[in-house]
């Protein structure tokens, strides 16, 4: 933990990025670390965590962390808690709260709550369009011989 509050803290003081760093640990070594660069990148989704997440399936070969245990110096945002779940990491540890991100200016409120209301009910308009078309994708994943399932 301490190593993700330190990436955290030099990300800000290099001026490369947000307050937010993340290390992903397994069999208690580090396997990879990343600190926000959604700045520097102009990328949305280039959070500590995702980041992270990135760099440990590069590095393990592999698009699953099973066996990894991710440490973030803020509790993950929606998106970012997410991206821990796809990569199956087996733990998440963190430092600051979302209420602590929210008083700082980053906050996932909205996220939160826009995730629990029914599609009718969200503040942005989502439609289904060709899902008979679309299925066709499913299709042939299931036809597929050589898929990887995940």
């Amino acid at each position: 933990m301490q190593q993700a509050i330190a990436l955290a803290t030099e990300n800000v003081l290099s001026g490369r990025g947000g307050p937010f760093g993340a290390v992903i640990v397994r069999d208690g070594k580090v396997v990879a670390t990343g600190a926000n660069q959604v700045t520097a990148t102009n990328d949305p989704t280039a959070h500590a965590e995702v980041v992270a997440i990135r760099n440990a399936c590069t590095t393990l070969a592999t698009f699953q962390l099973h066996g990894c245990q991710i440490y973030t110096s803020c509790e993950p945002c929606p998106m970012c808690l997410a991206a821990i779940y796809w990569a199956h990491c087996d733990a998440i540890f963190y430092g600051n709260t979302a209420a602590d991100a929210a008083d700082t200016g980053f906050d996932d409120g909205m996220l939160y709550t826009e995730m629990t209301r029914s599609h009718a009910d969200r503040q942005k308009p989502i439609t289904m369009l060709l899902r008979d078309e679309a299925l066709s994708s499913f299709a042939a994943w299931k036809a597929h011989g050589t898929r990887i399932d995940y």
